[in-house]
């Protein structure tokens, strides 16, 4: 059985335009697997997530992102 440390999903999780979500980096971290594999594997089976599973940031986003983490 898998454990999962709730404290460290809570602190994968960010504020995006209103929503909470996790990055793919965080998710792929989470899970024990590449970025690069997780990304792949959901585009392969795009047919099992909801349409609003996912997007992707606006480069004004990603930057915002990255002072984010540059500040904290």
């Amino acid at each position: 059985m898998v454990q999962i440390d709730l404290a460290r999903v809570e602190r994968a999780i960010r504020f995006i335009r209103g929503d909470k979500v996790i990055l793919d980096d965080d998710l792929a971290e989470l899970y024990g697997v590449e970025v690069k594999r997780l990304n792949e594997q959901v585009r392969r089976n795009l047919d099992r997530f909801p349409a609003d599973f996912m997007f992707q940031l606006t480069n004004q986003e990603f930057k915002d992102l990255r002072f984010q983490f540059g500040t904290s």
